[in-house]
């Protein structure tokens, strides 16, 4: 044996799991978590997603009982996602008062009114061609889509939204909607924004999900995974612009960019682990290579440790029923 004596032994605070836990720097717990939800009007029954095993569409008729559920489990907060019936050009009926938009907001703050409702912004589930605004000769056209999407958050916070959750990622989306709620009398309807949207790859079992008629892309108003300067600069525009919080999505490959993110900004951070990292999770556990619940907590946990205030994850149900936290 060496006579040199060590003087720093890490190894000190990780004895027992009481020590470990102890002088553990990052926490998770079911109040971080935020459930997405994917709605289904007019349906008779459950769909499942067979790219996301364990998710599930919700005929509208359900919605009411799930949310109740979600509740009974400990889940504080959900965001809505329809599958609408009623699409156009435009996505219209996401600012009809009585269209699936406000529907949803109603049906859950009805059924379960402390629940925190967060009601996605966009028009990609609500038009004929899946893009996220309304199309023209050079694409979409960024300030028409604005018009509507105040249309679409003031109709949403009319119904009892608590945030307005912008994804088109139009250039002064916030602005826009923050003046559309505000003419309204909506001064205390919160903006959560998807602040440093990426035009990712990992969103593939999500279109599905939503039945997503896109063709093409949207690399014209989604931010290249390659630019890291360009993505600080997305969120900061949006903190200026008057969001009350902002967002990353995805989640776990640009977790560089929610903490560099993190240190510009003294908001509210959240990160979307998005339908592709849950996928990739799943199916690896489905084949025996990983650990479902470890991996999901400790991926969960390296979003947090990197900066998220709050996580958007399709494994928040499963955690909560589970009582894992």
């Amino acid at each position: 044996m060496s006579s040199f004596s060590l003087i720093n032994r890490p190894r000190r605070l990780r004895q027992t799991p009481a020590m470990r836990a102890l002088f553990e720097e990052t926490t998770l717990s079911l109040n971080d978590l935020v459930l997405p939800i994917f709605v289904e009007e007019g349906a008779d029954d459950y769909t499942p997603i067979e790219a996301m095993p364990g998710v599930v569409r919700i005929p509208e008729k359900r919605l009411a009982f799930e949310v109740e559920r979600f509740a009974k489990a400990g889940i504080r907060s959900i965001m809505t996602f329809g599958i609408s019936h009623h699409t156009d050009e435009t996505g219209s009926d996401t600012w009809n008062e009585n269209g699936l938009v406000a529907r949803m907001s109603r049906i859950a703050k009805d059924a379960a009114p402390e629940m925190i409702v967060m009601s996605d912004t966009c028009f990609c589930e609500y038009t004929t061609h899946g893009h996220c605004g309304v199309l023209c000769d050079r694409g979409v056209d960024n300030d028409t889509t604005l018009a509507n999407l105040g249309r679409q958050a003031v109709t949403a916070a009319r119904a009892g939204a608590d945030f307005i959750a912008p994804s088109a990622a139009m250039d002064g989306q916030v602005q826009a909607i923050r003046a559309a709620l505000d003419a309204e009398g909506f001064t205390d309807t919160a903006i959560m924004s998807y602040s440093t949207k990426f035009a990712s790859s990992f969103y593939g079992p999500f279109r599905e999900a939503a039945g997503s008629a896109l063709k093409g892309d949207r690399k014209t108003y989604q931010m290249n995974p390659m630019n890291r300067r360009e993505a600080i600069r997305e969120s900061l525009l949006d903190e200026a612009q008057g969001a009350d919080c902002l967002m990353v999505k995805p989640a776990g490959p640009y977790l560089d960019i929610l903490r560099d993110i993190r240190e510009r900004t003294d908001l509210p951070l959240a990160a979307y682990q998005v339908s592709g990292e849950y996928a990739m999770i799943k199916f690896a556990a489905q084949a025996g290579a990983i650990d479902e619940r470890n991996v999901v907590l400790e991926s969960l946990g390296a979003i947090k440790r990197a900066g998220a205030d709050l996580i958007m994850s399709y494994f928040a149900l499963d955690l909560a029923e589970q009582k894992v936290l």
